[in-house]
């Protein structure tokens, strides 16, 4: 489709080896969510309330409950389209429906990391990812609403802090264990 947004695999390089690709949580919708039925539920409710001699503010309250809906579905697409994707050698956002952003940073430039978890994160099932850099305040630095979080910290902190050398080992196996399997299916 013309308009749909490039998926995020598209930005990965042959050299590099795809870790982790998540959405992040619903609960960044939460706002959305009570706001859109906020504003529909007043819209509805002092449709109502008016007489029927004010059926042009009705028109224009129901117009305004249809633009709130529109943009509700419109902040859908964009949570729906927004990937994090992780590699062995970066971290890698795309957000946007109609205009693509896309964020990066090098897994080699992390020089700490800080995993948050509130109340209702713990309840839900999310939590944050601050990742710092030498000194510098990156795209990608603070990360909300990650859905699994302990296994998303486990595993940057494992590509971030781990034995470079294990990693190469496995990574070598996944490769070739997944060669093996396609040619297999070749025969």
């Amino acid at each position: 489709m013309m308009f749909a947004p490039r998926d995020p695999e598209s930005y990965i390089l042959e050299s590099e080896r795809r870790v982790i690709r998540i959405r992040r949580h619903w609960a960044v919708l939460s706002w959305d969510i009570f706001e859109t039925f906020a504003l529909l539920a007043i819209c509805v409710l002092v449709s109502y309330i008016l007489p029927p001699s004010a059926w042009v503010i009705q028109n224009v309250l129901w117009y305004a409950a249809l633009l709130v809906l529109l943009h509700f579905a419109y902040v859908i697409m964009e949570w729906w389209v927004e990937r994090l994707v992780v590699t062995d050698k970066r971290f890698l956002m795309t957000q946007g429906v109609f205009t693509t952003k896309v964020l990066m940073m090098p897994i080699g430039k992390v020089t700490d990391l800080t995993y948050e978890r509130t109340a209702n994160g713990r309840m839900m099932g999310y939590g944050t990812l601050i990742v710092e850099s030498a000194g510098q305040i990156q795209a990608l630095n603070r990360i909300d609403y990650l859905p699994r979080p302990e296994e998303f910290n486990d595993t940057i902190s494992e590509l971030v802090f781990g034995d470079k050398q294990k990693q190469a080992e496995r990574f070598s196996m996944v490769k070739a264990q997944r060669l093996a399997r396609g040619n297999k299916s070749a025969s």
